[in-house]
């Protein structure tokens, strides 16, 4: 079992996204991530979707969505070279103005934004991948106590060239 990346492209009608979730719930398929989101062109959508599977179930999951009549084309993005990131908003609450320092220092290291900051808060956002994401929030647990942590599923593109991933 392994975290496996597909890239769909549907129409862009009332109803697919429910179809295409119903497809992995109806089979007890592992869902992982699932995002969506319009095209350059308004009639087409693409999903960027993460399942936990092992090989075999991984074909019955493309051959099942290439058998959808919404379905335009069925990308397997697992073992091509990718750009993917997550997005990720971590709400540090509760902090002393030695603590909002630190905050402010993790986000120049981790490269992220501030995106909004109270008088004993901070907001980061963050566009990073998931394992960089999944470090950032290890750290603010170990030094903060009262985070709160929203993330949206990663989206995913094929790389131009072959040394990414």
């Amino acid at each position: 079992m392994k975290n496996r990346w597909i890239a769909l492209y549907v129409e862009n009608q009332v109803g697919v996204l429910a179809k295409v979730s119903g497809l992995f719930s109806g089979k007890s398929y592992n869902l992982q991530s699932l995002t969506v989101g319009t095209t350059e062109d308004a009639t087409v959508s693409r999903m960027t979707i993460c399942v936990t599977s092992d090989d075999i179930t991984f074909e019955q999951i493309k051959k099942q969505l290439n058998r959808m009549v919404e379905v335009i084309k069925v990308i397997d993005l697992t073992n091509v070279p990718i750009h993917m990131k997550e997005i990720l908003f971590a709400k540090v609450k509760d902090l002393s103005s030695s603590q909002i320092d630190e905050v402010f220092r993790i986000a120049q290291v981790f490269s992220v934004e501030v995106a909004d900051i109270g008088e004993d808060s901070v907001m980061l956002e963050c566009k990073l991948t998931e394992r960089r994401n999944n470090e950032l929030i290890e750290l603010l647990h170990t030094k903060f106590r009262n985070i709160e942590i929203v993330r949206g599923g990663a989206v995913a593109i094929e790389a131009i060239s072959t040394s990414c991933r």
